[in-house]
């Protein structure tokens, strides 16, 4: 395997971003300093490092985006979709994400190829939380937070207990920080209109333990491995 695509595939950045490490000399093979991208390595049974860090070759992919507006959260769509977001990754085709997150909506969206992290964390059984900013109409007060947080009604199902603080609010608008462990077709904004209160501007800002931070929108990251054992481990793969 050329030694820039192992890089590249690892997470140490783009296929053009691994060649600058590489010519700058921050790679090492076996001890010695290789600045050819072309050069042949076995991740198997060779030792790579960049800038002392130990290379470890996964097969698997696990990175986060902030999907912006006016994305579908889909691999294929004539419409635009998040995969043309990550384009620059290798291998980026065999990637999916994992849940939803609706057009007009923003945040946290983790892509992956591992199938079977990716089906636990959406089963109802393991109980992933979500958490999510929003921007909804008129004047919230906890009188108003009591039926979501209690469970509240919808057409076709009754929403689980949800965690709800109030974070702004004002005569025309409001900001809240809604926490639930489901992921109905546009649960979110159907449990705050059915209390009167329609969502002008959603965000997801957690899944599990992972968080969007200061990622700008647009772009993503690859986690770390501590993110990674963690998120397996609340779902019983760890």
């Amino acid at each position: 395997m050329r030694l820039d695509k192992l890089l590249a595939d690892s997470g140490f950045g783009t296929r053009s971003q691994v060649k600058k490490l590489i010519k700058k000399g921050f790679v090492t093979v076996n001890g010695e300093t290789i600045k050819d991208p072309s050069f042949n390595v076995d991740p198997q049974k060779d030792e790579v490092l960049v800038d002392g860090e130990l290379v470890e070759y996964e097969k698997d992919y696990y990175l986060i985006l902030h999907k912006p507006q006016g994305y579908i959260t889909s691999t294929r769509d004539r419409q635009m979709t998040v995969m043309e977001l990550i384009a620059d990754i290798p291998r980026f085709e065999k990637l999916f994400p994992v849940g939803r997150l609706d057009k007009d909506a923003e945040g946290l969206l983790l892509i992956t190829n591992d199938g079977e992290l990716a089906h636990r964390l959406t089963h109802p059984k393991w109980k992933v939380p979500k958490v999510y900013f929003v921007v909804v109409e008129g004047k919230l007060n906890e009188e108003n937070l009591e039926p979501l947080k209690k469970g509240i009604e919808l057409k076709d199902f009754k929403a689980k207990p949800a965690k709800v603080r109030i974070l702004k609010a004002e005569e025309s608008e409001s900001e809240a920080e809604i926490e639930i462990t489901e992921g109905k077709y546009h649960q979110v904004k159907r449990m705050f209109e059915k209390i009167g209160h329609p969502v002008k501007y959603l965000r997801r800002i957690q899944f599990g333990n992972l968080k969007l931070g200061n990622l700008p929108v647009g772009e993503y990251r690859f986690l770390t491995k501590e993110e990674l054992k963690e998120l397996k481990k609340s779902v019983g793969l760890e």
